[in-house]
């Protein structure tokens, strides 16, 4: 069955205490305990044992290591070098956790309209090959996530990039709420969800919850919202991810507090077979 996680507002300064965190809430699937800055200093390999191993002994499979805000595109070569770079200690960290990958998003241009140039498509195909390559990961894999803004942008842009990239090393992080792009998607996401599932389901490694909805208005403005709050069919999201893998990390995020994510895994667990 799936397994659902969350972000949460405790603190914690060992790998018992975020175990313990993770259980209260009923999670079975959990970020990594650790996000590293651009620039951050990296966990040692103890400290990453260590809450390794308290997840195996707990069944909480370890979704994601965050390698947020590094830009592969920057115009600043020497940004892009650095982000290049620390990526490759972050999948060494994931792969060592046990993390089912690394994602980051692929990055930006200064102009919007070069994140879809033929350019920018080849340059983060390269990009993810540096850094595949410079690990070969065994347990983990990179991945990218989709973004309506940047390659990829759709089930088939991903297609192109695995592709392209061409290395078993790299695979798929699903936000459904990212590609629903359309009013007709928002209300029809059953049929996203199997399109996405049948071109992309082998690949996808981890999973984030959210729901979109549509404002009024002449002009099209779709904003994120919690789980539960608009259409986005999680009965059907949350079977097509069972039959995919039932360890599959689906993982709820950008709530404003616990209570928010409370109501949202309360939804989550109503629309199917969750794991507890």
């Amino acid at each position: 069955m799936v397994r659902l996680g969350g972000f949460f507002d405790e603190t914690f300064s060992t790998p018992e205490e975020w175990v313990a965190i993770l259980q209260s809430k009923g999670y079975t699937a959990a970020y990594a305990p650790f996000r590293v800055p651009a620039g951050g200093t990296f966990p040692g390999d103890e400290e990453v044992l260590a809450y390794r191993r308290a997840a195996e002994a707990a069944d909480i499979v370890i979704s994601e290591v965050g390698a947020w805000g590094r830009n592969y595109l920057s115009e600043d070569e020497g940004e892009r070098q650095r982000a290049v770079a620390e990526s490759i200690k972050l999948l060494e960290i994931a792969e060592r956790l046990g993390a089912r990958c690394l994602v980051n998003s692929a990055g930006r241009r200064q102009n919007p309209a070069d994140n879809f140039a033929d350019e920018t498509f080849r340059l983060i195909v390269a990009t993810v090959q540096t850094i595949v390559d410079a690990v070969n990961p065994i347990e983990t894999r990179f991945t990218l996530e989709l973004l309506p803004g940047v390659f990829p942008y759709s089930c088939d842009s991903y297609l192109d990039l695995l592709e392209a990239v061409d290395r078993k090393g790299f695979g798929v992080h699903f936000d459904l709420s990212n590609v629903i792009v359309t009013p007709y998607l928002c209300y029809h996401s059953d049929e996203l969800i199997q399109e996405c599932m049948n071109k992309l389901g082998p690949f996808i490694r981890s999973c984030h919850a959210k729901d979109v909805t549509v404002s009024k208005g002449m002009v099209v403005h779709i904003n994120e919202t919690r789980p539960g709050l608009c259409s986005q069919n999680y009965p059907a999201l949350i079977e097509a991810l069972n039959r995919l893998d039932t360890d599959m990390p689906l993982m709820m995020e950008h709530l404003a507090s616990n209570e928010e994510y409370d109501l949202a895994a309360e939804y989550i667990r109503s629309c199917g077979e969750v794991r507890s």
